[in-house]
Order: C-alpha cells, then sequence, then structure tokens
C-alpha cells in the first residue's frame, strides 16, 4: 500500500508543478484504458498467471497445477497514463508516466500497481525509465493475450539514453541499470555456492539503428553487458567468483504487404541477455571445474535464440484477424538442472473487432508450450480469451496562452 501512496503522490506532485509553472503553455494529456477480460484455460499453468499464457510458467512436472480445465475472469491489462510537454529555454520538455494493474515481484498475481514508464526527455536526452532501445516494440503483435510473443526481446528498463539521430531514421544508445540472475542447477545444494551475490560494477549497454519508409522499418539493435558474481565466504578454502560478458544482436522489421496486410517479426540471438526477453528464465548457468579444488564451480552465460513471426490482415474498417507464432530456445549449461527450462513455443490467432470509436471486442485462440532441459517432460497448453477495452482519454493546457 505504501508503494501505491507513494506513485499517487509522484502523479500529484506531477500535475501540480505543470500547473504552477506560468512561463509557458504546457501540454497534459490523461489517457489509458478499462478492459477485462475472461476465457477458459483448457490445461494448466502457474495460479499466478491464471489471465495470461507465459509459457515459462506452464508445468515443469505431471500435474504440478493440476486439475486441467479453469474459468478465468481479470482486469489487470486496464491502464492508467500522464503525459506532459513544455517547452524550456533548451527545447521540448517531454514527460510520461504509466502503470497497468499487474501485480509483479512481491505482488505477483495480484491486481496492483505496476509501472511501465517513468521518464523525462529533453531534446536528444531521455532519463527514467521506458523500453530499451534493444527493443522493437513496433514488432509486438495486434493481440490481446496480456503477455504476448515468448521469443520477443521486451523490457522496460530505467536508463540513460542520447538520440544523435532522430525522425523517420534513428539512432539511440544507452546506459542501462543492470541486471542478470542465475541458475546453479543440480548444484544447488552445495555449501559452496551459498555464499554467492551478484556483483554488477557496470551498466549495461544498449544501442539501435532504425531505418522507416513508406514500406515499413527495420531496426537493428545490440546489447553489450558485464555479469559479476562475488564469493563472500572464502574462509573454507573455496572462492567461486567469477564473470562473463553478456552479448545480444536483435533484428526487426514491420513490413506493409499492402493496403490490408501487414507483417511483425524480429530473429534475435545472443549469451546471457536472457531478462531482456519476453518470457525467459536465467542469464547464467553453472558448470564444474573438475580436478580445481579452490573453485569448484564457474558460471557461463547461456545462448538463447527467439523468433517472431506474425501477420495481420484487415478484413474491413471493423474487423481484422491477427496470427503469429513466436518460439524461445536456451542452450542450457551440462549442470543445469534436468526440469530447467529449454524450449518454448507461442502460437496466436483471433478475430477483432472495434465497432465504434474507444472501443475493441476480441476472441483469441491461445497455444504455448514448454520443453525441459533433460527429463524428457514437456507440457502445453490452450485457452480460448474474450476481451473488452474502453478507451479514454483527454488533453488540456495550463499556463499562458
Amino acid at each position: 500500500m505504501k508503494k501505491h501512496l507513494l506513485l499517487l503522490v509522484f502523479l500529484i506532485n506531477t500535475i501540480s508543478s505543470f500547473a504552477q509553472d506560468d512561463s509557458s503553455k504546457v501540454k497534459f494529456e490523461i489517457y489509458g484504458f478499462a478492459m477485462t477480460d475472461m476465457g477458459y484455460d483448457f490445461k494448466q499453468i502457474n495460479p499466478n498467471y491464471f489471465d495470461v499464457l507465459r509459457v515459462t510458467r506452464l508445468p515443469s512436472y505431471k500435474d504440478q497445477f493440476a486439475p486441467d480445465g479453469k474459468v478465468f475472469f481479470s482486469v489487470r491489462q486496464t491502464r492508467f497514463g500522464v503525459r506532459g510537454s513544455t517547452s524550456t529555454p533548451v527545447g521540448e520538455l517531454k514527460t510520461q508516466f504509466e502503470f497497468n494493474m499487474f501485480g509483479a515481484g512481491v505482488d505477483e498475481g495480484q491486481t496492483t500497481l505496476r509501472l511501465r514508464h517513468a521518464y523525462g526527455e529533453l531534446g536528444r536526452w531521455l532519463v527514467g525509465q521506458t523500453n530499451s532501445p534493444f527493443v522493437d516494440i513496433d514488432v509486438y503483435p495486434n493481440i490481446v493475450e496480456f503477455w504476448g510473443p515468448t521469443g520477443m526481446v521486451i523490457f522496460r528498463n530505467i536508463q540513460l539514453r542520447f538520440a544523435p539521430l532522430q525522425g523517420a531514421n534513428e539512432v539511440f544508445i544507452a546506459l542501462e541499470r543492470p541486471g542478470a540472475s542465475g541458475d546453479q542447477g543440480i548444484y544447488e545444494d552445495r555449501i559452496e555456492l551459498d555464499s554467492i551475490r551478484s556483483h554488477l560494477t557496470l551498466p549495461d549497454f544498449s544501442a539501435h539503428y532504425k531505418r522507416t519508409g513508406n514500406w515499413g522499418h527495420v531496426q537493428l539493435a545490440g546489447m553489450l553487458r558485464s555479469i559479476k558474481w562475488k564469493d563472500i565466504h572464502t574462509t573454507g578454502g573455496y572462492d567461486n567468483s567469477g564473470s562473463v560478458v553478456g552479448w545480444g544482436v536483435n533484428f526487426s522489421t514491420v513490413l506493409n504487404l499492402g493496403i490490408n496486410d501487414l507483417f511483425r517479426g524480429s530473429f534475435a540471438y545472443g549469451e546471457g541477455v536472457e531478462n531482456y526477453m519476453n518470457d525467459a528464465p536465467v542469464d547464467v548457468g553453472v558448470i564444474s571445474n573438475p580436478g580445481n579444488t579452490t573453485k569448484p564451480f564457474d558460471g557461463e552465460a547461456l545462448p538463447v535464440t527467439g523468433i517472431v513471426a506474425f501477420f495481420e490482415h484487415k478484413w474491413n474498417d471493423k474487423f481484422s484477424t491477427s496470427i503469429g507464432y513466436s518460439s524461445t530456445h536456451i542452450e542450457n549449461s551440462v549442470g543445469g538442472s534436468p526440469d530447467a527450462y529449454k524450449n518454448g513455443q507461442y502460437a496466436i490467432a483471433n478475430v477483432v473487432s472495434t465497432p465504434f470509436k474507444n472501443m475493441l471486442v476480441a476472441a483469441e485462440l491461445q497455444w504455448g508450450k514448454r520443453e525441459n532441459f533433460s527429463d524428457g517432460f514437456s507440457s502445453e497448453d490452450v485457452k480460448l480469451q474474450f476481451s473488452f477495452k474502453y478507451n479514454f482519454s483527454h488533453t488540456f493546457y495550463v499556463g499562458k496562452k
């Protein structure tokens, strides 16, 4: 509750600061939507993700989330945001603050506030939380399933971003908050690993180049990161401290195939960049060092491949269809747990209607599959979802005209 109050205080203070600035006219927009999802899950998924199809949260062993078959209702996609812009002596200052109701972290599984964007942008500089330059958000398809394609690069991160080129063609460069996760796998009960802590001393570095035309756009993005861990207790003669370099490339495109047809796709590959993927597990896996008595274990950056391919067709002014496929493949370390996540597949087909302005109604069939590393187990899920979305937006001005 305290966190939610702090967010509301931040919003109120932002509004107040705009209203009190009488040096220039300030553009101010409140926007968002109310959205309700309902449907039927024919099989099983982690109850915290009852209203989405997150492939990594499918069962990792038989009947982990039994029984099969559940009706679900949710409003967690509901979103609220505020945008502001005002002139300054050095250019236009743009700000955005936005959240939805899909609880994460300690609020996982709850209907509660979740911050999406919080940043300020002045000229070529941006500071705050928004989409990483490693992301091409335009690849996200016209679907109503909340989590989205498993193999897509999508991550909102706190960053310092510089844009040496803006407009139809753009270049973004950023230093981002570092973060990594590790899988101790089959060695997780070894006492030598109990004292391992992450030791992230450098920011992640990301960049992209995007070229746009009447035909659509292409984007090439890259990521480079340092991942370190520290053994904080070495009195037993062991020191499992170490580091790896994480890197990744992401090629993406949106192509206009005609007046009514569109293709969205991407191909991403890297090592130790799993936390920038939409739905992938750990960045680093444990490996053994046979014969090394002081450092019996080490880590390696896990290779990951992500694919997205969606086709969209507009039937008329009120109806459209999206159909597509996405996959993620992890090359697990030899010390990975047998039930560790290895492969994920995701497919969607829908019919979306916009019967009148600011309203959307959709019916969607969803399929996902998870495969474990080495124990031979796999699980699938099928969901049928119906969604109802109501948009709102109002722009007004404060200050001098």
